[in-house]
Parts: structure tokens; C-alpha cells; sequence
């Protein structure tokens, strides 16, 4: 009999046995939907909590009632979750393996044009998300993003600005209050058909009165699908919030995640990403 592991949650064996699903049908739930979300243990292993229990018997019960899989998660996220309001604290949260790396503007900047570049470069059809702080820093590189958008299947920045404005070539320019967790953070999100790739910062407030290209970030960046996938549904959700006008798209898009791709792929993604940035910097 499946048991409860220890205070760091439930295991999957223990969802099955309160549940009822099998293993192979909460995996692909989870791959296909970014639903349950399990937190991640630094070995890797996943740990629900009651409230997944809950949320999971919640979807059972509107799928015995006639609804769709993807409409019986989405009426379950939306009485059962708090969404996040921080890219990189929700990835924290789910990664706790990722350990943040201090790097100045200059770094940073090289590390997500590469990451932007070679995502772009690959992928197919791609989500892509943006988190810029200023609107100033937006336009900057908005040539940059409006070709990426391009060939995007949605593409979304967040930023200072005034209003929510969707133009017809280029990415949704959705604004950050001033009091919003992802207002201090720069974030670049990319996940399509057998690529995935993510990057959070968030600026250290110490740093933040110094010249810009002195400015400092506590960095992480992945290429595990899960992660580029809680990344994305992080991104989704605070889409949705800022422009409701956008919900359908929104909607379709967290239900239809992309099939995570092979480990090899992304393996090979790292280290172009990486080579990618050093050769911005020499």
C-alpha cells in the first residue's frame, strides 16, 4: 500500500491510492496540462499536497458530469488555485534545485538574447513571454520581439505600461502595477513542439539606485520542460489577469501544452544557449 512518504507531501503512489487514477494517467495530465503541479524535491521527485487531492477529485467529478478534460481542469484551477504572482518565485517553488546566480546587466542581457535567439531560431509555433520591468527597456528590443512574433503562436510582454494594447504585428503589451511582484523582474519564457527554454531574474534591491549596466539580478534558467511549462502557465495566468479580453486564447493555450521534448534535444539546447551568450561576450 502506497503511504505518505514524510512532511514534505504526498508521493504519486499516494495520489493514485486517494484518487483512484492510475500513474501513467496523472503523468500525462501532468505533461499534456501542467495539471496536478507537484513541487519538486531536489532529487527530482514529485510531492503533492491535500489541496492536489482535492483539485484532482475536482476534475474526476467534472469529467463523470460531461466536461472535456481540458474544461474540467480549467474549472478546477479556477476555484482551487491562487495564481502565482512572480515567474521566478513560482519557479523557486517548483525547482528548488535551481540555484540563482548573481550576474550583472551586461551578462544578463547576453544570456537572454541567446536564449531568445536560439529559441527562436527552433522552435516552432512557440509561446513566448517577456518581462521587461520599464517599458523603456521594452523598446529597446521590441524590433527583436516583434520579429519573433512573427512566427509565434502568442506572443506576450509585460511591462510598466499604461494600458493593455495588442497590436496587430507584435507581441500583447500587458502592463505591471507598480505594487506587482514581476514589476523588480526580467523573465523570457519560450516553449513549443520539442523545444523548451526559461529564464528568471529578479533585480537585488540594493543594486538597483547604481548604473545600468551596473545593476545586478539574482538569475535561473532551465530547459526542463516542466519547469518552461510552469514558467508558461505562470506567464498564461497573469496574462489573463491583465487582459481579460484575451481569455479565449489564454484558455487554449493552457490547455494544449506541447509535448516536452526528448532530453538529448535539450541537453544540446543548453549548451548552444550557453555558447550562444559566451560568444556575445567576448
Amino acid at each position: 500500500m502506497a503511504k505518505r512518504t514524510d512532511d514534505h507531501g504526498l508521493a504519486i503512489g499516494e495520489l493514485v491510492a486517494r484518487t483512484g487514477l492510475s500513474e501513467g494517467t496523472l503523468r500525462m495530465w501532468e505533461r499534456r496540462h501542467g495539471f496536478p503541479r507537484p513541487r519538486r524535491l531536489p532529487s527530482g521527485h514529485r510531492r503533492y499536497g491535500e489541496r492536489d487531492v482535492e483539485l484532482v477529485l475536482r476534475v474526476v467529478r467534472e469529467r463523470d458530469g460531461g466536461l472535456s478534460l481540458p474544461a474540467a481542469i480549467a474549472r478546477a484551477r479556477e476555484t482551487g488555485e491562487e495564481p502565482e504572482p512572480s515567474i521566478f518565485a513560482g519557479l523557486r517553488r517548483r525547482g528548488p534545485a535551481l540555484q540563482p546566480i548573481r550576474l550583472r546587466k551586461p551578462v544578463l542581457l547576453a544570456l537572454s538574447h541567446a536564449l531568445e535567439d536560439e529559441s527562436c531560431a527552433h522552435a516552432d509555433r512557440p509561446l513566448l513571454i517577456g518581462s521587461f520591468q520599464r517599458e523603456r527597456f521594452y523598446r529597446q528590443s521590441q524590433r527583436r520581439w516583434r520579429e519573433y512574433a512573427r512566427t509565434a503562436e502568442l506572443a506576450i510582454v509585460f511591462a510598466d505600461f499604461d494600458r493593455p494594447h495588442t497590436p496587430a504585428h507584435g507581441p500583447a503589451e500587458l502592463p505591471v502595477g507598480p505594487s506587482q511582484p514581476l514589476v523588480r523582474e526580467w523573465a523570457v519564457v519560450c516553449e513549443g513542439p520539442g523545444h523548451a527554454a526559461c529564464l528568471a531574474a529578479v533585480e537585488v534591491a540594493h543594486a538597483r539606485r547604481r548604473a545600468d549596466a551596473a545593476r545586478e539580478f539574482d538569475v535561473i534558467w532551465s530547459v526542463e520542460p516542466e519547469l518552461v511549462r510552469a514558467a508558461a502557465e505562470i506567464g498564461l495566468e497573469l496574462a489573463r489577469q491583465a487582459a481579460p479580453q484575451m481569455e479565449e486564447r489564454i484558455a487554449q493555450r493552457l490547455s494544449s501544452a506541447p509535448p516536452g521534448p526528448p532530453v538529448a534535444d535539450q541537453l544540446r539546447l543548453s549548451t548552444a544557449i550557453a555558447t550562444r551568450a559566451l560568444g556575445q561576450l567576448t
